[in-house]
């Protein structure tokens, strides 16, 4: 099984410009679902440090699946991962 590190990025409005939308970058494809959780923790903490009024966010997926297994946002110091049992997100602790 494969699994897709995907980030997503609102980049911050431009005073007079409308709303440029959500982009979707798809980071890489891991064969360990580890793996690209690892690289999303690093670009997920890499960007906290930055200065930029982006809104960004990171899942890893199974490519085509519309359910995340795991969630970084930019502006929250917490991951989450998703139980598979319930579809609630749950906090890493």
């Amino acid at each position: 099984m494969a699994f897709e590190l995907v980030e997503f990025c609102e980049p911050a409005p431009q005073e007079g410009q409308p709303f440029a939308g959500t982009l979707q970058t798809i980071i890489g494809t891991y064969d360990e679902e580890s793996e690209a959780i690892e690289r999303g923790r690093d670009l997920w903490k890499q960007a906290k440090n930055e200065t930029s009024a982006d809104v960004m966010w990171w899942i890893v997926r199974v490519p085509g699946e519309t359910l995340a297994r795991w969630i970084a946002d930019k502006g929250s110091e917490d991951e989450q991962i998703l139980d598979l049992r319930t579809n609630q997100l749950v906090r890493v602790v």
